[in-house]
């Protein structure tokens, strides 16, 4: 049998080889991390490499995720689909192992990292969603859910502010299956990090709540093995365990300094490290003996099938769960949504209010909430603005985790993150709240749940200079144009009750991406619609009043400023003016031709758009040409009404800027 340092040399060899071969990488990070991962995935995780969907499996999220060649030569070696040509791919285009991990790209990534500090922040999600979905599932003798969420973090993950969002609310909501193994190798890009990060980790964590392992030889599997057992023994709290590493272990000149950090070792620094490790074996060449021993496939399948067997005498105890369990983790939606949110929406148009948007998003949760239990909602401290709230709404806690509610505090950031680390776990639906302005906390996690096309569903209330006294630091104004060309984020901004209602059944029916809501403080007046029109809105832009004949002039409006359009066509009775709602921009871009004519037909050049935030992304439909009532400066403290007069938020300013474009 290989010694477990031979077995954590392989690691160290395919990490050095690929990032050699790529020209690129880090090689720092895996080799000094390679006794860790060796003991953890040799001894302790349960996984099947044969199916990296088993719902039960181990979560190991690799949150410095620079060191991916780590997680990339773990995955081959015990057994998952990457092959060692894809490794010797690493960093090319359309490979399997590109420079970061990526979901999606490579069987067995469970989340995309790189962005430091956010790894840590899913894994949180992960913890979170694995205690909540057992404690809503699990029943005495049938434990279907009872896995645990592994993850590695550097120096630069806990620097992050987000690692202090998240991990403060992982020690408050007690994660006793979230184990975290911090590599204190002391090197970062700039050099040895105790100049600019000394902090007291273990004090840290142990201030958060968490079981701090301290003091651990990173490079001593026994100690390792030992700090693992008294992680796992410790079930009401997260455990930390801080390991004591060289970056670049078994690198002669570069071990324990930044040279190794994030740049290729060279050609003679790799031959002495072979020496140095005693690895004599050419270039991607792992003996055969040591590939048997890491070898999972046939472990991981017997895992899985022993689970099988559980969930088989779950399902016959108790079939009403288990067919629920089954339908959530395949993400399918149940079959009464459809028809109770047609249903509501109808309901939502014949009720005809004036209402904020944020209300009439808190009386769609109400009413589509029972139909989609998998919903887990939340909220940065600001349920009580944002509307997050539900007659149904259970908070979770350290205690009792079979709520669907997670009071986030104010941690926009760490709440859109863990909200993506609760998606890719699977079974749940999140939703979280925040006002508009302060997406830009989050920014960063919204882009990753559009890169890694995950469902999130971000209410952003506030939306615009209505908010009024709180000022410019709360009113936001560049932030829908940020949003819209971001990849994957849908974003909704309806103008009334019901394309609200539509909004959410979209966010709930759209697995492929985030979507944000972007709603009102104040009250909007339910523009009238034929049934047809409720149809329309799907489209994302849809006329909502015509003329006769071939238009004028078409006004292009959307959220509260719908209204204003509405009205400015009332004192234009004498002219021909199409009005279009237009919701969701990347909805209605993605309609056919023939639609997209149907409503903004190219023989009509003379538009004017509406939207009470920065306006050169209207560009895109009213032309160089075309007239645009917006923002182009940061609001006030004042009066919502007097705001809106202010930056010519009028019948009167509209109305004009439109017999200009008419002549």
């Amino acid at each position: 049998m290989s010694s477990r340092f031979q077995l954590a040399n392989a690691i160290r060899a395919l990490s050095m080889d690929a990032v050699q071969k790529a020209k690129s990488g880090h090689p720092g990070a895996p080799m000094g991390m390679a006794d860790i991962a060796q003991v953890l995935w040799g001894d302790h995780m349960r996984h099947n490499p044969s199916n990296p969907e088993w719902a039960n499996r181990d979560r190991f999220v690799l949150s410095n995720g620079h060191g991916s060649m780590l997680i990339y030569s773990l995955l081959h070696l015990t057994g998952y689909a990457l092959s060692i040509d894809d490794l010797k791919s690493f960093r090319q285009l359309h490979s399997k192992t590109p420079g970061h991990p990526e979901f999606g790209y490579t069987p067995g990534v469970e989340t995309t990292t790189g962005p430091l500090g956010q790894g840590v922040a899913n894994a949180v999600g992960m913890a979170i969603a694995e205690k909540t979905l057992a404690a809503q599932f699990n029943r005495p003798g049938y434990d279907v859910i009872d896995h645990y969420t592994y993850t590695f973090l550097g120096d630069g993950c806990l620097m992050e502010g987000i690692s202090h969002e998240v991990c403060s609310l992982a020690g408050t909501l007690g994660l006793g299956k979230l184990v975290a193994f911090y590599d204190d190798n002391g090197i970062s890009i700039d050099g040895e990090v105790e100049g600019w990060f000394n902090d007291d980790t273990g004090k840290r964590f142990r201030a958060y709540g968490w079981h701090v392992i301290g003091d651990v030889d990173g490079h001593d599997p026994e100690a390792i093995e030992q700090a693992i057992q008294q992680a796992k023994a410790e079930t009401s709290k997260p455990s930390i365990i801080c390991c004591k590493t060289t970056i670049g272990f078994g690198s002669p000149n570069k071990g324990g300094k930044e040279d190794c950090h994030g740049a290729p070792l060279g050609e003679d620094e790799i031959e002495l490290v072979r020496k140095e490790l005693k690895w004599p074996h050419a270039p991607f060449e792992v003996p055969q003996e040591i590939m048997q021993e890491w070898d999972a496939r046939e472990a991981g399948s017997q895992l899985e099938a022993e689970w099988n067997d559980t969930f088989i005498a779950y399902r016959e105890a108790y079939p009403d769960l288990a067919a629920e369990l089954t339908r959530r983790l395949s993400n399918r939606k149940s079959a009464d949504f459809k028809g109770a949110a047609k249903a509501y929406i109808k309901k939502t148009q014949e009720a005809g209010e004036t209402i904020a948007t944020r209300k009439a998003s808190q009386n769609a949760i109400e009413a589509l909430a029972p139909h989609v239990p998998e919903f887990i909602g939340g909220s940065a401290d600001l349920a009580g603005s944002n509307l997050t709230l539900w007659s149904g709404a259970k908070g979770i806690d350290a205690q009792d985790a079979s709520g669907n509610y997670i009071y986030y505090g104010v941690r926009e950031f760490g709440m859109c993150a863990i909200m993506n680390g609760i998606k890719l776990h699977g079974g749940f639906v999140p939703y979280g709240g925040t006002f508009l302005m302060f997406m830009e906390y989050a920014r960063n996690a919204i882009r990753m749940a559009a890169l890694m096309k995950q469902q999130a569903i971000y209410v952003f209330t506030h939306d615009s200079i209505g908010l009024g006294e709180d000022g410019p630091t709360h009113q936001p104004v560049e932030q829908l144009s940020s949003m819209r060309a971001t990849p994957n984020l849908t974003t909704w901004r309806p103008c009334d009750a019901t394309e609200t209602a539509v909004a959410w059944r979209a966010a709930i029916e759209h697995l492929s991406g985030p979507t944000a809501l972007v709603l009102t403080r104040q009250g909007v007046p339910t523009q009238p619609k034929t049934d047809e029109q409720l149809k329309l809105i799907t489209k994302g832009g849809y006329v909502l009043s015509d003329c006769e004949g071939e238009p004028e002039l078409i006004i292009i409006a959307t959220g509260s400023e719908v209204n204003l359009a509405m009205q400015a066509k009332a004192e234009l009775a004498n002219r021909k003016i199409r009005v279009v709602s237009m919701p969701s921009c990347e909805v209605f871009d993605a309609q056919d031709d023939a639609y997209k004519q149907s409503v903004l037909p190219k023989s009509v050049t003379t538009r004017l758009a509406i939207e009470a935030a920065h306006g050169d992304f209207w560009f895109k439909y009213v032309g160089l040409n075309g007239g645009i009532v917006s923002m182009n400066r940061f609001g006030e403290s004042a009066p919502a009404n007097d705001l809106f007069k202010t930056f010519g938020f009028t019948v009167e300013n509209v109305v004009e800027k439109a017999k200009d474009l008419l002549g």
